[in-house]
C-alpha cells in the first residue's frame, strides 16, 4: 500500500464523521459538495508536503577532444545562413557519434528550429538514444509545439518492434530525468499519457498517472477524459469507467462537464437512469454546469425506459436553464412518444424541431416512420418517407424495413415486395430482419412458396436465417394445414443448432388446433415442458379456444385452473375465448359469471367480451338483455366496434325496432365504421316491411357501392321495383348482377 492509499483510507473515517455531523443537512448534494471540497483541499495539502522533487539532470561530461568537436559543430550550426544542413555539417559526419547529439543540443537548445533540424540530421545517420529522444520532446513542449512532441512520442510508441513492457519504465525514467533542465513543463506528461491511451496501452497510462502523484502532479482533466473514453471501448468498459471515475475523483481530479457526461452515459447504459439523473442534479454543486448533452443523455435513458412524465419534467428544467434541445434530444422525445403510441404528438415534435432550426436526421425520420407503421398509418409513414428524401436524406435499410413491416401488417405484401426491390436497386443491403419481415408477411398472406423463395434468396446472400425466420415459416405452414412440413422445418432448426422458443412452439400448437388435431397439440405442449420451455398464457388460451369450439367446455375450464395453478394470469383474450365458448353452447348464465370473475380479477373487458354475450341474447330475440349489456359496456368506457353495431342492428331489425336500428346505423357511419353485408340485408328488409322504400333503396345502393351483394330474395325485390318503374336498362343490369353473385356463386359453391 503506497502513502496515497494510506491517506485515502485514513480520510474515509473523516468523511464518515462529517456525515454524522451534517446528518440533518437539507440536501445530500450540498453534503457531498462540502466533503469533496474538504477532501480535495486536504489531499492537495498532503501532496504538496510530501511531493518528491524531480531529479537533477547530470549527463556525463565530454572529453577534451569531444568538447572541441562539439564546439565546432555548435558554432557551425549557429553561423550557417541558408545553406542546407547536410552540406554544412558534411565535414563532421565521419567523426559524429550518437552521444555527441546531447552535448550539441545543450549549446543550441534556445534555437528551437535549429534543434529540430539538427535532430532530423542526426536521425538520418543513426537512431538517437532514448535520452536524446526525450530531450527533444521536452524542448518541443517548452516551445509550446505540442503537435511535434505528440508526433515524436506517437512514432516511438507505434514502432512494431517495440517491447512495450520493457520500454515503458525506461522511457518514463528518461522523461522524468530530463524534465528539470530541459523543459519543466508538466504538459509533457499529459502528452505522454494521451499517446499511451491513443495507442491502447491503457494499463501503462494508469501507471503513469499514479507515478506523477509522487511528484505532486495531477494530469489534466482532458487527459483523464480521454482515458475514460477509451476505457469505455474495452472489455467490461462501462464498469471500468465508473470504477476509474471514482478512484481518480479520490485522487484529486477535478472533473468537468464532459467527464460527467461520460459517466451519465455509462449509468444510462447500465439502466441506472435514476443514478444518472441524480448525478446530473449534483453537477452544479460540484462546480460544473450541465449542458445540452448532459440533459439529452438522461432524457434518452428515461425515454428507453418509457418514463414519459419524467422526460417532460426534465425538458422543462432544461428550458428553464436556457438550453435548447439538439437533434439527439428531439429524437429521444419522439422515440418515447412513438413507444407510447402517441405518433401524432411525435410528429408535432418534429414540426417544432424544424421550426427551431434543428435539422432532423435519418434517425428522427426512421423513428417516426416506424411509429406510424406500427400504428397502422401507412399513408403518414409514406408521407414522411417522401419528406426525408426531399430533405436530401437517403433512407437506409432500417427505414425500408419499417415500411415493409407496416405494409405486411396491412396485408399489402405485393407493395411490400416492390419496396423491397426498390431498396435493393438503391444499393441498400437487406439484413436478416428485413428478409424475415417480408417472409412473415408472405406467410400470413398464405403465399408460402414465395416465402420459401425469399428464404432461399436470403441464404444465397450469405445471411443466416434465425429462429424468428423459421418460426414465421413454420407458422405459415401450420396455417396452410401443412403440419408435417412444419415439423420437418423444426427438425431442420434443431440440426442447425437453433433453439426453439415459445413463439415457435405456440405457432405449431395453434396450427394443430386449427386443423382440429387437439390431441397432437396437447402432446406438443408436453414436449415443450420436457425441452425446458414453459407453456405461457398464449399456449393455454389457444388450447382453450380449440376445446370451446369443439364443445368440450369442461376440458377448457380445467385448462384455466391448470394455468392459474402454474402462476400464469389469464388475459382479456383468455376470458373472451371462454365467454364465447359458453355463449355458443347456450350457457349464457355461465358466460355472465365469467365476466363477473374477470372484473373481480382486474382484467379489463373489451368490445369482443361483450359482443359474445350480446350476440347470443340477440339470437334469443331478447333485445332488452342485449341493450342492457350494451349500456353496461358503454358505462365502463369501452368503445363499441363494428361487430358491436352489426350485432345490435341485426337484432333490432329482427325485433322490428327500426328506429333504434337506424339510429345505431347513423352512429356507426359517424364513427367511420362499416356495416357488414348481413346487417345491410336486415336493415333493408326491415325498411321494406315498414314500407319505407326510399330508405331501403338508398341503403341498397350504398351496399352495392361498397362492393357488397345481397341475397337472391333482396335482388328479386328490387328487380320487381325497377321493372314496375319501367327502368329496363337498370333492371337488366341488376338482373346480370343477381345472376353473377347469386345463381352462379350458388352453383359453384361460392358465398354470396
Amino acid at each position: 500500500m503506497n502513502k496515497y492509499s494510506i491517506f485515502l483510507s485514513a480520510h474515509r473515517c473523516q468523511v464518515f464523521s462529517f456525515h454524522l455531523h451534517f446528518g440533518s443537512a437539507k440536501s445530500s448534494c450540498s453534503f457531498i459538495f462540502y466533503v469533496n471540497r474538504f477532501f480535495i483541499r486536504k489531499l492537495s495539502a498532503f501532496r504538496s508536503s510530501t511531493a518528491r522533487p524531480f531529479p537533477d539532470y547530470c549527463p556525463k561530461k565530454p572529453s577534451i577532444k569531444d568538447s572541441k568537436l562539439i564546439h565546432q559543430i555548435s558554432m557551425t550550426l549557429k553561423q550557417r545562413r541558408s545553406e542546407q544542413l547536410r552540406r554544412t555539417l558534411r565535414p563532421f559526419e565521419s567523426k559524429f557519434r550518437p552521444d555527441h547529439l546531447i552535448w550539441v543540443l545543450m549549446n543550441v537548445k534556445n534555437d528551437y528550429r535549429l534543434v529540430l533540424d539538427f535532430f532530423d540530421w542526426s536521425c538520418l545517420r543513426r537512431d538517437p538514444s532514448l535520452e536524446a529522444h526525450c530531450i527533444v520532446i521536452q524542448i518541443a513542449v517548452a516551445a509550446k509545439d505540442s503537435a511535434m512532441a505528440h508526433r515524436l512520442m506517437h512514432d516511438y510508441w507505434t514502432n512494431p518492434n517495440l517491447d512495450v513492457d520493457l520500454s515503458f519504465p525506461r522511457f518514463l525514467e528518461k522523461l522524468i530525468y530530463t524534465y528539470k533542465d530541459w523543459g519543466s513543463s508538466p504538459h509533457v506528461f499529459d502528452i505522454f499519457f494521451q499517446v499511451l491511451v491513443e495507442v491502447g496501452i491503457l494499463d501503462n497510462a494508469r501507471k503513469l498517472f499514479d507515478k506523477m502523484l509522487y511528484y505532486g502532479l495531477i494530469l489534466s482533466v482532458d487527459s483523464c477524459n480521454l482515458y475514460l473514453s477509451h476505457l469505455s471501448n474495452s472489455n467490461h468498459g462501462i464498469q471500468k469507467v465508473l470504477r476509474t471515475y471514482g478512484e481518480l475523483s479520490g485522487l484529486g481530479v477535478c472533473w468537468n462537464t464532459a467527464s460527467y457526461n461520460m459517466v451519465i452515459r455509462c449509468l444510462c447504459q447500465l439502466n441506472k437512469v435514476k443514478e444518472a439523473h441524480g448525478l446530473l442534479l449534483q453537477m452544479e454543486f460540484r462546480g460544473c454546469i450541465p449542458d445540452v448533452i448532459s440533459y439529452s443523455t438522461v432524457i434518452d435513458g428515461y425515454s428507453k425506459a418509457g418514463e414519459l412524465k419524467i422526460v417532460l419534467k426534465i425538458i422543462e428544467a432544461m428550458q428553464v436553464k436556457g438550453l435548447k434541445p439538439n437533434v439527439f434530444t428531439f429524437n429521444s422525445i419522439i422515440l418515447i412518444l412513438c413507444k407510447a403510441g402517441k405518433v401524432l404528438d411525435a410528429e408535432r415534435i418534429l414540426r417544432e424541431m424544424i421550426s427551431q432550426g434543428v435539422a432532423p436526421d435519418n434517425v428522427v425520420y426512421a423513428t417516426l416512420i416506424d411509429g406510424f407503421c406500427k400504428a397502422g398509418n401507412i399513408s403518414a409513414a409514406y408521407r414522411l418517407f417522401d419528406e426525408m428524401q426531399i430533405q436530401k436524406l437517403i433512407p437506409d435499410y432500417v427505414v425500408y424495413t419499417s415500411l415493409i413491416y407496416g405494409l405486411c401488417q396491412s396485408g399489402k405484401v405485393v407493395e411490400a415486395n416492390k419496396l423491397f426491390q426498390e431498396m435493393l436497386r438503391r444499393g441498400s443491403e437487406a439484413d436478416e430482419v428485413t428478409y424475415t419481415t417480408l417472409i412473415d408477411g408472405y406467410c400470413k398472406a398464405g403465399e408460402i412458396k414465395f416465402a420459401f423463395s425469399l428464404h432461399n434468396q436470403m441464404v444465397q446472400q450469405g445471411l443466416i436465417p434465425n429462429v424468428v425466420t423459421y418460426t414465421a415459416l413454420a407458422d405459415g405452414l401450420c396455417k396452410q394445414g401443412e403440419l408435417d412440413a412444419a415439423n420437418e422445418l423444426l427438425h431442420e432448426m434443431r440440426q442447425k443448432g437453433l433453439e426453439l422458443n415459445i413463439v415457435t412452439y405456440n405457432s405449431l400448437v395453434n396450427g394443430f388446433c386449427k386443423s382440429g388435431n387437439i390431441v397432437q397439440a396437447v402432446s406438443l405442449m408436453q414436449d415443450m415442458e420436457v425441452s425446458g420451455i414453459r407453456p405461457d398464457t398464449y399456449t393455454y388460451t389457444t388450447l382453450m379456444d380449440a376445446y370451446c369450439k369443439s364443445g368440450e367446455l369442461i376440458r377448457a375450464h380445467e385448462l384455466l385452473h391448470e394455468m392459474l395453478s402454474k402462476g400464469l394470469q389469464p388475459t382479456v383474450v383468455t376470458f373472451n375465448v371462454l365467454i364465447n365458448g359458453f355463449c355458443m353452447s347456450g350457457l349464457l348464465e355461465d358466460g355472465e359469471k365469467l365476466l363477473q370473475w374477470m372484473l373481480e380479477k382486474g382484467v379489463m373487458p373489451n368490445a369482443a367480451t361483450y359482443n359474445s354475450l350480446m350476440k347470443q341474447y340477440s339470437i334469443r330475440k331478447n333485445m332488452r338483455a342485449t341493450t342492457h349489456i350494451y349500456r353496461r359496456m358503454c358505462d365502463q368506457g369501452i368503445e363499441p366496434d363494428g361487430n358491436t353495431y352489426n350485432i345490435l342492428i341485426r337484432g333490432h331489425c329482427k325485433a322490428r325496432n327500426m328506429k333504434e336500428a337506424w339510429f345505431l346505423h347513423r352512429q356507426m357511419v359517424e364513427k367511420g365504421l362499416s356495416l357488414a353485408v348481413d346487417a345491410y340485408i336486415s336493415l333493408i328488409k326491415g325498411f321494406i316491411k315498414k314500407k319505407k322504400y326510399l330508405e331501403a333503396r338508398q341503403l341498397f345502393e350504398d351496399m352495392r357501392m361498397e362492393g357488397l351483394h345481397g341475397d337472391q330474395e333482396l335482388y328479386g325485390i328490387f328487380l320487381d321495383i325497377r321493372y314496375k318503374e319501367g327502368d329496363i336498362n337498370s333492371t337488366l343490369e341488376l338482373c346480370d348482377e343477381s345472376i353473377e353473385h347469386c345463381l352462379l356463386n350458388k352453383s359453384s359453391g361460392g358465398v354470396t
